[in-house]
């Protein structure tokens, strides 16, 4: 604490809730990953749903894996 009342800490940051549309496109994506045998991306698709059904906050490298999976 420093000298002001103020907590201050440089430890990892909380995550905000995962928002829907990045759901929704780990739902399609899932789809698509695991047709094609991807289980990395099936992997961080899962983890994406978890987080959301919990009310945590996702990973930001499967989040960027879900956004970029179809360019």
């Amino acid at each position: 604490m420093n000298g002001m009342g103020l907590h201050l800490h440089s430890g990892p940051r909380p995550r905000a809730a995962v928002d829907r549309a990045a759901v929704d496109a780990a739902w399609h994506v899932l789809e698509a990953a695991n047709e094609l045998g991807d289980e990395v991306t099936v992997a961080a698709c899962r983890r994406i749903i978890d987080a959301s059904l919990n009310g945590a906050g996702a990973d930001d490298a499967d989040l960027q894996r879900v956004a970029d999976y179809f360019r």
